[in-house]
């Protein structure tokens, strides 16, 4: 993240206000062969000193962002980063959000469902945006090619980037083009503006929105996937039995956070850390009882933080199958 993006996530302290500066502020990881999401221009955010008072905005009545958020604290990181989007297009500036989770069916059967649907104010044509939050691990050794998005997994093994990239690409930012979403499309478009605009066989816009963080395995050294973006947020994974290893190399001032789902984004503000011995005994409990990856935060001079997942020493228990190649296209 930028130096003026560090400096805007810092002056929120609300956590869910920081949550949603940092998906604001973040790159995508990767690059794909559609757009990517939407921009602070397009949100009407694009100067700094608006964005910090929009965000100021919201940490001084913070009460319709908690209203959304609320039933997602305790759930799936996944849907808070879902309603984290609903409530960014809807309130933006520039933005408004049209409808969500829109489920396409032929016949009784679901064929998927569109996350987003967004426009800007100055053009009512609708855009389909997808949105993932992935945290991925990479292999030293593993399926493919040093670079192979195969060789990026979940800290639970059950998904690499590459089966994420392949299930958004190949079916999610296409089910807008396909005839029973046209025909939902044209009812809403209706219903949205009764005079004058309809989707008028137009295609879909889409966009994909996919922030995160790419851990590198601590104890080799491992190339970024292909087609990670230059900036994407890193991070380092190592085993539990390399803990103290790792501490032997930090100065005795770091400090540490745990990270708890959903605030798995901004990281914590200075006064959530806490002395390494504190954060070791909690390691000790974690591991004692579960053998789940715990993702930290290690606070060191300058304020530097970095992030870490510490996974079990027989980490991964199971490795995703790369997905079958395409027939055609990319």
């Amino acid at each position: 993240m930028p130096p003026s993006g560090v400096r805007l996530l810092d002056l929120c302290r609300h956590p869910l206000v920081r949550d949603l500066a940092w998906l604001i502020l973040v790159p995508d990881l990767i690059t794909m062969p559609c757009p990517g999401r939407p921009s602070r221009e397009t949100l009407g955010l694009a100067d700094d000193d608006r964005l910090a008072g929009w965000l100021s905005a919201l940490e001084t009545r913070p009460g319709a962002l908690e209203a959304h958020l609320a039933g997602t604290l305790r759930g799936r990181m996944g849907l808070y980063h879902e309603r984290l989007w609903q409530f960014l297009l809807d309130e933006a500036p520039a933005t408004r959000l049209i409808a969500h989770n829109l489920r396409i069916h032929q016949g009784k059967r679901t064929l998927g469902e569109l996350d987003l649907l967004y426009c800007r104010l100055d053009d009512p044509r609708p855009i389909h945006l997808e949105v993932a939050i992935k945290y991925y691990l990479g292999l030293p050794e593993g399926p493919g090619a040093d670079g192979d998005q195969a060789r990026w997994i979940g800290p639970g093994g059950a998904d690499s980037l590459a089966s994420k990239r392949e299930h958004l690409y190949r079916h999610q930012l296409r089910l807008g083009d396909a005839p029973e979403a046209r025909a939902v499309l044209a009812r809403l478009m209706a219903e949205a503006w009764p005079v004058g605009l309809s989707n008028g066989g137009l295609p879909l816009r889409c966009r994909l929105a996919i922030p995160g963080v790419l851990f590198y395995p601590w104890h080799a050294t491992l190339p970024a996937p292909r087609d990670a973006t230059a900036d994407h947020l890193r991070g380092h994974w190592l085993y539990r039995r390399d803990w103290h290893a790792l501490l032997d190399r930090r100065p005795l001032t770091v400090r540490g956070a745990w990270l708890h789902k959903p605030h798995w984004l901004a990281l914590p503000r200075p006064e959530a850390f806490v002395p390494l011995w504190e954060l070791s005994a909690g390691l000790d409990r974690h591991f004692a009882q579960t053998e789940a990856p715990v993702q930290i935060a290690l606070q060191g001079p300058g304020s530097n933080v970095s992030r870490f997942f510490v996974v079990p020493d027989d980490w991964p228990r199971q490795i995703p199958l790369p997905p079958m190649p395409a027939c055609s296209d990319s």
